[in-house]
Formats: structure tokens, C-alpha cells, sequence
């Protein structure tokens, strides 16, 4: 991973977590992610114009990729919606990069050498000890089935990631895989939200349009720094740095939702900045 890939994964981070905290911040998810996925879509109609067409080979995952998406996204809701952010986006990403190592391994043949392992593993542990701690430290036990919503984002999130990592080398075009991608997967919330709420839709988000536009403009700019990545290093290290999002994460719930921060969240940052030199470690 040369600086400049640790760069754009560290800024699609920080864009990610933005964007995660402004749909959390939307009382009503539903809105909030009509607004995101439907901002995201149109920016991706913008973009296909703009870029070429993805090659053959890329469409099954491309078209994978969505359909994990919308399931991601669908998730992500529940979870948001039964539990608090500083508890729920931890254990939804903190997931994420083990299990990418693992089927980075199975089905595409990258299996990293001793160094990032143990980079993925180490910067994986401060994950979960965020994770948990976001859990012990929130002063609100979740019950189960928002921590089966958040671990079950987890691994929709760990297989849209492998599937793109494929399917955007094989596209020739990162630019356009990204643009069709946001454009084919943003249309599913906003149609399923105009089935449930009807002509009332317009009304109801029109308040939000502002924040909305703003959160699918970094979810496009977090994931497309991400897709661009991943045909620069392996898929493994790239998904447990993208995950530093969850130290931004834990910064935001403690300036903007009043969550705690406290020791063992910033012990938990050590271990991924550990981790990270890790993953760096070129011999």
C-alpha cells in the first residue's frame, strides 16, 4: 500500500463517517436514506455520462454489488433505528475486515503475507474494542436484535466489498464501475419509500433535502476513493483501514450526540494506528 492509496482510504473514512452521522442524525431513516440513496443515484446518472461504460466482465458484479448494497443499506437502517450510533457503527464495521481477509483469500487468491495479517489483525482488535466498548461505555445495553441487525450490516459490508474489489479491476474504468454502481443501487429505497409514504413523500423530505444531497455526496466520494484502491492493493488491508471510519465515528457520537469517548476508545486508536504500520511493513 504506497502513501498514496493510505491517503485516499484515511480521506474515504473520514467522508464515510460524516456521511453515516449525517443519516443518523435524520430522525427518520427512511427519509434519510431516500435521501442519500436517491442523491446517490443522481450523481451516478451524472457521472455515467461523463465516463465510459464498464467492461463485460464487470456487470454480474457490478449487479452483485447492488443488490448487497440495498441489503446493506436496508440493514444499516434497522440498526440506526434500534440502537445508539456510537454503539451500532462500530459493531457494523468492526466486523467487516476479517471476514474480507478471509474471503479475499477463498475466492479471489490474495492471501497477504505475515506483516499485513498481522495488521488486519491487530487493527481488527481495536475495532472490537471500540466496538464493545461502545456498547459498555453508552450507558444503554442494546438488545439483540439490534446487534444481529448491526453484525449481519457487517457482513453484507464485507461482501459488497470482495465483490467489488473484483468486479472493479475487471471494469477498466473505476470511475465508471462507481457511477453505474451508485446509479443501479439508489433507486431500490427511494421506490420502496414512495410505495410507504405515498405522495406524502415529496412533503416529508423536503426539509432534508440539503443534509440528504450532502450525505450521498460523500458516500459517492468515500466508496469511489475506496473502489479506486482496491485496484491499487489487496482488498484485505485496504478494508481494515477504510475501517479507521470507526475512530471518526466515535469523534463524532462525543461532539455531536453527547457519547462518550473516554481512555479505552483512544486505546482502541492506538491499535489501529499499530495495525496500519503494520499493514505498511514492506520487509
Amino acid at each position: 500500500m504506497t502513501p498514496l492509496v493510505v491517503a485516499a482510504v484515511l480521506a474515504a473514512a473520514i467522508t464515510h463517517a460524516s456521511w453515516n452521522a449525517i443519516a443518523h442524525a435524520i430522525r427518520d431513516q427512511l427519509l434519510s436514506f431516500t435521501l442519500i440513496s436517491g442523491g446517490g443515484a443522481l450523481i451516478g446518472a451524472v457521472l455515467a455520462c461523463l465516463t465510459p461504460l464498464p467492461a463485460a466482465g464487470a456487470w454480474p458484479y457490478l449487479l452483485t454489488s447492488a443488490a448487497l448494497h440495498v441489503a446493506y443499506m436496508a440493514l444499516l437502517m434497522r440498526s440506526f433505528t434500534l440502537g445508539d450510533f456510537g454503539q451500532m457503527y462500530p459493531i457494523a464495521r468492526g466486523t467487516a475486515p476479517l471476514v474480507v481477509t478471509v474471503l479475499a483469500a477463498v475466492f479471489v487468491g490474495e492471501r497477504p503475507d505475515g506483516w499485513a495479517t498481522a495488521g488486519v489483525a491487530v487493527a481488527s482488535a481495536g475495532l472490537v474494542g471500540l466496538a464493545l466498548w461502545g456498547i459498555r461505555g453508552s450507558g444503554r445495553r442494546p438488545h439483540g436484535p439490534a446487534v444481529l441487525a448491526a453484525l449481519a450490516t457487517g457482513f453484507a459490508i464485507a461482501g459488497y466489498t470482495t465483490v467489488d474489489g473484483v468486479g472493479v479491476r475487471a471494469s477498466g474504468t473505476p470511475l465508471g464501475y462507481i457511477a453505474w454502481l451508485m446509479l443501479v443501487q439508489g433507486v431500490a429505497i427511494p421506490a420502496y419509500a414512495s410505495w410507504r409514504r405515498g405522495r406524502e413523500l415529496g412533503a416529508m423530505v423536503r426539509p432534508f433535502v440539503a443534509r440528504g444531497l450532502l450525505g450521498a455526496a460523500l458516500s459517492v466520494t468515500a466508496y469511489g476513493l475506496v473502489l479506486w484502491a482496491q485496484t491499487k492493493a489487496p482488498l484485505a488491508p485496504v478494508a481494515a483501514l477504510r475501517e479507521s471510519s470507526i475512530i471518526v465515528g466515535a469523534a463524532i457520537g462525543a461532539l455531536f450526540f453527547r457519547e462518550r469517548f473516554g481512555g479505552p476508545r483512544i486505546a482502541a486508536a492506538g491499535l489501529m494506528v499499530v495495525g496500519i504500520g503494520l499493514m505498511l511493513h514492506t520487509g
